[in-house]
């Protein structure tokens, strides 16, 4: 009715629109792209939404306050790939870096300043060790810490992983939370998960545990999921526990707050 051209979304919203078919018989056409941003998208959930539009883009974004905006975008000139990025935003510079070797193709975003919209201090924390403390150095220059891990995807997508500090080393491989949240997703009747890394009281290997939110009763969920993880992306891949809770706890940007369920996790009796 309001004759909308940019609609911004949320990929939870997304997903919960797709759950119930809740764009069934609207009338789309007067949107030129839909914007997404505060979480990682789901590429099922994107070509879901990009369909019910007649294909319009859905453009990414991500980056933070401290940003003053973000630093992974989308461009209207480039073609749209669900749940990806096309672009650095305008006038930033970033290079990935994994333990072996920087630059890579999958690793932790350090961007490099310096760039209009860059935070020069903290009320409640120190800026330097926060953002600069052993961050590596970039031909030279210092690089700034921002904390996803991203994958680059050929020559010209990019794909965020989430925090770089959610991810966890199951059977000596490293994978991030957003990687496995998005297979387990993708079972009928999850409406969205969150895996954290979880230390035996006894010490050893971390443990897989996943708490994740129903949209309806599923017989035996922590084989099913289990399932679905090592046939989709690794059977190396264990779930110690699956927890059900109503909703997930998120900050006021709507990301999951995994360190919460974490510290939830462990001091429960």
């Amino acid at each position: 009715d309001a004759q909308v051209n940019m609609l911004g979304v949320v990929p939870s919203l997304v997903r919960s629109w797709r759950t119930v078919n809740a764009l069934h018989g609207i009338e789309l056409s007067t949107l030129r792209a839909f914007s997404s941003t505060g979480e990682c998208s789901n590429p099922e959930d994107m070509h879901w939404l990009m369909a019910q539009a007649g294909y319009k883009p859905v453009l990414e974004y991500c980056g933070g306050t401290e940003l003053a905006g973000g630093y992974l975008a989308c461009s209207m000139i480039q073609p749209a790939r669900p749940a990806s990025f096309t672009t650095p935003c305008l006038g930033i510079d970033m290079v990935l870096s994994s333990d072996t070797e920087m630059p890579c193709n999958s690793g932790e975003a350090f961007l490099i300043p310096p760039s209009v919209g860059m935070s020069t201090a903290l009320l409640a924390d120190d800026h330097r060790s926060v953002y600069y403390e052993g961050t590596p150095l970039w031909n030279g220059q210092i690089t700034r810490r921002h904390g996803d891990h991203v994958e680059r995807l050929g020559s010209a997508y990019y794909r965020v992983q989430g925090r770089a500090d959610d991810a966890m080393n199951l059977g000596g491989i490293k994978v991030s939370s957003a990687e496995i949240e998005r297979v387990l997703n993708t079972v009928e009747g999850v409406s969205e998960t969150a895996a954290i890394a979880v230390e035996p009281s006894g010490g050893g290997p971390s443990q897989l545990v996943v708490y994740a939110v129903l949209s309806r009763p599923i017989e035996e969920l922590q084989t099913t999921l289990q399932h679905v993880l090592r046939n989709q992306l690794n059977p190396l891949f264990k779930i110690a526990d699956v927890a059900l809770v109503d909703a997930l706890p998120r900050t006021a940007s709507n990301k999951v707050m995994r360190r919460v369920l974490r510290a939830k996790y462990v001091d429960q009796p």
